[in-house]
């Protein structure tokens, strides 16, 4: 049975972005796990064709951190159905090998110990994800024809959060400070 937080549950169902399916995947991913901490933050974009809404949550229990993401669009069936998708990332927390926090504030001559940031972003780094980048290798002649095989590197893929006062509300930059509080503190005690 899932030990997942009242006030998890409760923060996906204010968020309203498929609350049923983002419920039952992260109740699926946590198990009977205790959750520490958790972030919500729902997001509409637009482009030139359609809205598009994604919904990230960060949750921290004693051993893991786990991020769900959820897309929507159309569907791959001939009719172009309405569709979802619910992606968990999970990470042991012995894993995680670093974090950053950047604070961005508008007009820092006015900031005061204890004012919310405008914009916060949170790294994590955590090996989940890496990146290949490939590219056909050469000698530097010109005129060489010679295959030289390939070069490339191996890039980690960081999960990053951003939010800001303007687009989310000050409570949403409130809500991932706390966050990142917790996940800092739960790095500490593993080492």
């Amino acid at each position: 049975m899932s030990r997942m937080s009242h006030t998890l549950d409760q923060a996906v169902a204010v968020a309203g972005y498929y609350p049923a399916l983002a419920s039952s995947v992260l109740r699926r991913a946590i198990g009977d796990e205790t959750v520490q901490a958790h972030f919500v933050h729902a997001e509409t974009t637009f482009d030139d064709r359609e809205v598009r809404r994604h919904m990230t949550v960060l949750v921290l229990t004693d051993s893991r951190l786990l991020r769900m993401h959820i897309d929507d669009g159309a569907g791959h069936s001939v009719e172009g159905a309405h569709e979802a998708s619910a992606t968990i990332e999970t990470a042991m927390l012995t894993a995680v090998t670093h974090t950053a926090m950047t604070h961005v504030v508008h007009h820092p001559e006015n900031f005061a110990d204890g004012d919310a940031p405008s914009e916060l972003v949170l790294a994590v780094g955590w090996g989940v994800h890496s990146r290949i980048e490939l590219e056909p290798a050469s000698c530097g002649d010109e005129s060489c024809d010679a295959d030289h095989g390939y070069t490339g590197g191996i890039t980690g893929d960081d999960t990053l959060v951003r939010v800001s006062a303007i687009a989310d509300g000050a409570e949403t930059v409130r809500a991932l400070e706390d966050f990142a509080d917790a996940l800092q503190r739960a790095l500490g005690r593993r080492g």
